[in-house]
């Protein structure tokens, strides 16, 4: 409007006539990303706003669907940047704004999820608000209101099902669920914004420091789609979320997996628990590990899933629920083989004696019994059998007394896949999660991606003269002038110096050896091989480059270890972007 009333002034003073402008300005269209109103599934209109926002332009956005008749009002928000130390209360100002305007709020982001926050808290029902990490899950979450039977009286006058209002910040790329809602997504090139190839090689990152982890959340979701396919729609799937989602962010993923099938949680610990519920997630959490008898009262305030394998942290539990009025659900951890947390299963005495003592210990409830495989991950399974085998004894002993709980579950992604029979009522995948193989004998079937890539750029290029030394220890000598690239990553990055490194790297498609020692922030690199090596880069530590790949698993193999490992011991202080 303010383009074309500037418009307006400019032929003014260039004397032309009021009719003269007008026919000029008829012939302006809408331009794409700017409140575009675009045809949406099933008598919907999508207002595509999708070119940039700020809190003024929210509102407006906001403000704009509020006036338009519909059966129902949905309004789809990413975040908004650059704003500084006043970035969370502008979300939740829009978040107050958005639960007076809208009949649905759908948000995409971590910072959008302060929007939905503020929301709930200014009366917009819980029910009426869904936060999502994915351009996919926020699309689906859309499609599932315009779904909806329409309560609306007015509908059947105006046509219009649900106008869905679809807006963020240029960087998270909103404009990606308007095209998953346009009923023609083939006019996506014309109608939408970002459409260049250019947006495509877009990775918006933060500036402290040019190393950082890119985290595909599609492919999560993918992935926990196909073990929901795999293991059928009787049987529940836990997600494994320990050491912040195998460092992939255990917020994002948790949102993620849960919008795609998942229906509860794990955790190492009670602390690894406590950010999921700061976030908002209200979903069942399981803590796998040991909680001391001090943690027991923080366990309960979570609403924490707790395992039990003994009889003293039955009745610190049982003190811990009566002190706070609270009950709280419980899982007997039975130790069929591996030789870690649980009661023996020879010990069929003291197991059946736990189960005996949760029944009557009041603030307890018994929903679950586990054990865990050790070697489900290989082609000789005996030792797999022979852990079911034992397991499958503890439950025919409880079915006899009538004590098999709800939950029945041992499965991890190695026996999801290569043992069907241990399926029971419930899984438990973690690594298959992330589209990496539980092994090289029992790997994840071809439609699952990797979800994690670890990426530097070039920091310096130079030429060592021969016989000298490169980094720590002098432990390698040039033989002559050789080419080299200072990378910014290092050990305390999860960039591994001993006793193995990672042997190479990925740049412009080829591999480049590493020189001399990891150091604790930087590394050396041969490029007398890549003479178009510039400062600047692209980098690949884990994750593709054109056709060339460096995987986990190669990864895993040359420092001796797992692709478990590998992933999970990047530092915290590598930043994950989406």
């Amino acid at each position: 409007m303010t383009s074309m009333l500037a418009a307006y002034y400019v032929g003014k003073q260039c004397d032309l006539q009021v009719e003269e402008i007008q026919q000029a300005l008829s012939d302006v269209h809408t331009l794409p990303g700017r409140l575009s109103p675009l045809p949406g599934p099933d008598f919907t209109t999508l207002l595509d706003d999708t070119h940039n926002a700020n809190p003024a332009s929210m509102i407006a956005g906001l403000e704009t669907l509020n006036e338009l008749p519909a059966g129902n009002r949905v309004a789809v928000l990413g975040d908004m940047l650059r704003l500084g130390d006043y970035e969370e209360e502008a979300h939740r100002v829009v978040g107050r704004k958005a639960a007076a305007c809208v009949d649905y709020l759908i948000t995409r982001g971590e910072r959008a999820a302060f929007i939905a926050e503020a929301a709930r808290e200014a009366g917009l029902a819980a029910e009426r608000v869904t936060i999502t990490s994915t351009h996919e899950d926020a699309a689906r979450a859309a499609r599932s209101i315009i779904d909806l039977p329409v309560k609306n009286l007015e509908y059947t006058s105006l046509q219009t099902k649900a106008i869905v209002l679809i807006k963020g910040s240029e960087e998270t790329r909103m404009e990606r669920v308007t095209e998953m809602l346009m009923a023609e997504p083939a006019r996506a090139p014309e109608l939408l914004v970002r459409q260049t190839p250019g947006w495509k090689q877009i990775v918006v990152m933060r500036a402290d420091r040019p190393t950082w982890v890119e985290i595909d959340l599609s492919a999560i979701g993918n992935n926990t789609r196909q073990i929901k396919k795999l293991v059928g729609p009787q049987v529940r799937i836990l997600a494994s979320l320990k050491a912040d989602a195998y460092g992939h962010g255990a917020v994002k993923v948790a949102r993620t997996v849960l919008h795609n099938g998942v229906s509860m949680l794990g955790v190492a610990t009670v602390s690894e628990a406590r950010p999921l519920r700061e976030a908002g997630i209200d979903a069942p959490i399981l803590v796998f590990g040991y909680v001391p008898p001090w943690q027991m009262r923080e366990a309960v305030r979570l609403n924490l899933t707790i395992t039990l394998y003994t009889l003293e942290a039955a009745h610190a539990l049982s003190r811990a629920a009566l002190a706070l009025g609270q009950s709280v659900k419980v899982h007997v951890k039975v130790d069929t083989g591996m030789g870690r947390l649980g009661i023996r299963a020879e010990q069929v005495e003291e197991v059946m004696a736990l189960v005996h003592e949760i029944l009557i210990l009041p603030g307890l409830e018994m929903e679950g019994i586990f054990t865990h495989f050790a070697m489900a991950d290989t082609q000789d399974q005996s030792h797999a059998r022979l852990q079911l085998a034992r397991f499958q004894q503890i439950l025919r002993i409880l079915e006899q007394e009538g004590l098999r709980p709800p939950l029945v579950h041992a499965a991890n992604s190695a026996a999801l896949l290569s043992l069907p029979e241990a399926r029971f009522d419930m899984v438990r995948p973690g690594i298959a999660l992330y589209g990496l193989d539980p092994s090289a004998e029992v790997p994840i079937p071809a439609n699952f991606r990797p979800a994690l890539s670890f990426k530097t750029q070039v920091a310096q290029v130079k030429v060592i003269p021969s016989d000298e030394y490169i980094s720590y220890g002098c432990t390698y000598k040039t033989e002559e002038p050789t080419r080299v690239a200072v990378l910014p990553v290092g050990y305390a990055d999860g960039f591994r110096r001993a006793p193995a490194n990672w042997g190479s790297v990925l740049l412009h498609r080829q591999e480049a050896p590493i020189l001399g020692r990891v150091c604790m922030d930087q590394c050396i690199i041969d490029v007398s091989h890549i003479p178009e090596t510039r400062v600047g880069d692209e980098v690949v530590l884990i994750g593709r480059q054109g056709e060339a790949s460096l995987t986990a698993e190669i990864v895993a193999l040359r420092l001796g270890t797992s692709n478990y490992e590998v992933v999970s011991a990047i530092l915290a202080r590598v930043p994950r972007v989406d």
